[in-house]
C-alpha cells in the first residue's frame, strides 16, 4: 500500500496546479467566513487500527495520544493528544491453520506485522462459538482502549479471510481482479456481521458502521502485494452489500448501519456509487471515500452523490509521505471546501515509513521512534474542530471554519504553503465579534519553528481578524463570544 500511493502522491503533486480547487497561498489574502453556509454537524476524526495496533496496541500511552486531548509523555517530550474520536478496527484475512490439506498462500512481500489474523479460520466450522475468538489480541487491546477514551467505531475488510479467496491469498489475485469465490460472498458478510455482534456481547464495542470493503475498484491487490487487499467489481459489491444488511439484521444488529465502498479515488467513489442501483444504494447509509487522489479529483461530485441520495459522508482514509504535514493540511482543507465529509481519518498514526505517520516505528522489532512534525500540524486541525461543532463556509481552498453556536465559538484554521503572508480573516457576517483577545495555536514546519504554540495576542480590528503566517506554517485561530 505504501509503495502504491507514493506513486500517486507523486503524481497528485504533478496535476495539483490544475486540479479542481488547488490552491496555494502565497501572497497576503482575505478569507471570507460565511455563518450562514452550513456544511453538517462534525462527528469527528480518527484513524484505521492495522496496522500499528497489531503492534503497539497494548500500549496505554499511545491510546492517551491518540485518543485524548490530554498531554503526554513521549521520547523525553510532552506531546498534544490529537483528541481522535473514531476508530476504524480491521477484521483480519490472514490465519496459519490448515484446513483438509490446505493453508493460507502469503505474498512474498508482506510483513508479519501487517499479516491481521481472522477469526473465523476453518470453513467446516460455521458455528461462530467455535471460531477463534483469541486471535488479533493487541488490535483489539486498541480497540478497547479507543472505546474507554470515547472512542465510535467502524468495521471495516482489507480481504475476505484466506480461505474465501480463489487462490488462497489475502493479499490479491494474480492479476489484480477479483479474488473472492462467488460462494463465498454471503460467507464475507458473515464473517463481519458475527465479529459485530460478538464485538457487542463480548467485547463491550457497539460498531456504528460495517464496510465490507476496502478500494475494491482497484487492480493493485496481487498476489505479491505488500498488504491484504482485494479487488471486488461494483456489480459483487452490490451483491455482498445486500448480504451484509440481511446478515447483521438476522443478528439483531438492525441498529448498526452499513457503510460503503472506501474507494481509493474521488473519481472511483463516484464511479461506483453512480453504478448502483436503487435497491442497493438504500442498504448503504453512510458513503465512505479514500483521499488518494490528493489535489487532483472531484470531491465536489462526491459531495452531490452523498448529498442527493441523503448518505452521511465521510472521508475514511487519508495518508502522504510529506512528514512536515504541510501536504495534509492542504488536503484537509480541500475536503472541507469540495467533498464536505463530516468525519476524516490518518490511515496510520504510525507508520514504519519516514513521513508517513505522525511516529516512526520499526515493524519488526516493535520500537516506536521520531515524532514527525505532521502530528503537531493534525492537533492544529483534531483539538479544536471538535464534535458537534458545525462546519461553515471559508472562501478560500487553504482553511477551514467552525462554529459553536452554544459556546459561541469560533474556531479557524489555515495553512501557508508558501512564502511569509499576512491572512486576514473577514468575519463580517457575523452579528458579534468582541474585541478582546483571541488565542492562537501556531506550528511552523521548518527546522526549529514553533511546535503548537499557544499565544493570546490576537486583537480583531472591528470585524476583521489579521494574523501574520510564516512560511510553511498552519496556525489555528479561537474566538469566543462570536454570535451568527
Amino acid at each position: 500500500m505504501i509503495t502504491r500511493r507514493t506513486v500517486l502522491s507523486a503524481t497528485g503533486a504533478a496535476v495539483a496546479a490544475s486540479a479542481v480547487g488547488a490552491h496555494v497561498a502565497d501572497a497576503d489574502t482575505t478569507i471570507a467566513v460565511d455563518p450562514a453556509a452550513d456544511y453538517g454537524i462534525w462527528e469527528g476524526w480518527g484513524t484505521s487500527l492495522a496496522w500499528w495496533a497489531n503492534v503497539f496496541g497494548d500500549r496505554d500511552d499511545f491510546a492517551d495520544l491518540f485518543f485524548t486531548t490530554g498531554s503526554v509523555s513521549y521520547g523525553g517530550a510532552s506531546l498534544p493528544g490529537l483528541g481522535l474520536n473514531i476508530a476504524r478496527y480491521n477484521l483480519g484475512a490472514s490465519s496459519w491453520n490448515s484446513v483438509n490439506g490446505e493453508t493460507m498462500v502469503a505474498s512474498p512481500n508482506i510483513p508479519r506485522f501487517k499479516q491481521i489474523e481472522g477469526f473465523w479460520q476453518d470453513w467446516n466450522v460455521t458455528d461462530p462459538n467455535q471460531w477463534k475468538w483469541t486471535a488479533d489480541a493487541k488490535q483489539r487491546a486498541a480497540l478497547a482502549k479507543a472505546v474507554a477514551r470515547g472512542a465510535m467505531t467502524e468495521l471495516f475488510a482489507n480481504s475476505p479471510m484466506w480461505w474465501m479467496c480463489v487462490n488462497h491469498n489475502p493479499s490479491g489475485a494474480a492479476n489484480g481482479g477479483n479474488n473472492l469465490q462467488s460462494w463465498n460472498y454471503r460467507q464475507h458478510a458473515v464473517h463481519l456481521a458475527e465479529t459485530a455482534r460478538r464485538a457487542r456481547d463480548s467485547w463491550g464495542v457497539d460498531f456504528r458502521t460495517v464496510d465490507p470493503f476496502n478500494e475494491p475498484a482497484a487492480t493493485w491487490w496481487t498476489a505479491t502485494g505488500t498488504q491484504e487487499g482485494c479487488h471486488v467489481d461494483p456489480a459483487i459489491q452490490r451483491t455482498i452489500l445486500r448480504y451484509q444488511r440481511e446478515e447483521l439484521d438476522a443478528r439483531g444488529l438492525s441498529g448498526v448501519r452499513v457503510s460503503a465502498s472506501d474507494e481509493s479515488l474521488f473519481d472511483q467513489a463516484h464511479s461506483t456509487w453512480t453504478s448502483f442501483d436503487a435497491a442497493t444504494k438504500s442498504v448503504v447509509s453512510q458513503l465512505n471515500v479514500h483521499g488518494y487522489q490528493y489535489e487532483g479529483g472531484r470531491r465536489d461530485l462526491v459531495y452531490n452523490d452523498a448529498r442527493t441520495a441523503g448518505k452521511t459522508l465521510w472521508n475514511s482514509e487519508y495518508g502522504d509521505g510529506d512528514g512536515t504535514g504541510l501536504r495534509m493540511a492542504t488536503n484537509l482543507c480541500l475536503d472541507f471546501r469540495w467533498l464536505h465529509p463530516t468525519a476524516w481519518a490518518y490511515w496510520q498514526v504510525m507508520d514504519p515509513t519516514a513521513g508517513w505517520g505522525l511516529i516512526r516505528y520499526d515493524g519488526n522489532s516493535a520500537q516506536a521512534g521520531a515524532v514527525e512534525t505532521k502530528l503537531y500540524v493534525l492537533a492544529q486541525f483534531t483539538r479544536h474542530i471538535r464534535p458537534g461543532m458545525r462546519i461553515v463556509g471559508a472562501s478560500t481552498d487553504n482553511a477551514v471554519a467552525a462554529y459553536d453556536a452554544t459556546a459561541r465559538r469560533l474556531v479557524l484554521a489555515a495553512v501557508n504553503t508558501g512564502s511569509a503572508q499576512t491572512i486576514t480573516f473577514d468575519l463580517s457576517r457575523f452579528a458579534v465579534v468582541p474585541g478582546g483577545a483571541g488565542t492562537r495555536w501556531t506550528t511552523v514546519t521548518s527546522s526549529g519553528g514553533d511546535r503548537y504554540v499557544r499565544r493570546t495576542d490576537v486583537v480583531p480590528d472591528g470585524r476583521l481578524v489579521r494574523l501574520a503566517f510564516p512560511a510553511g506554517s498552519v496556525q489555528t485561530l479561537q474566538i469566543d463570544g462570536v454570535v451568527s
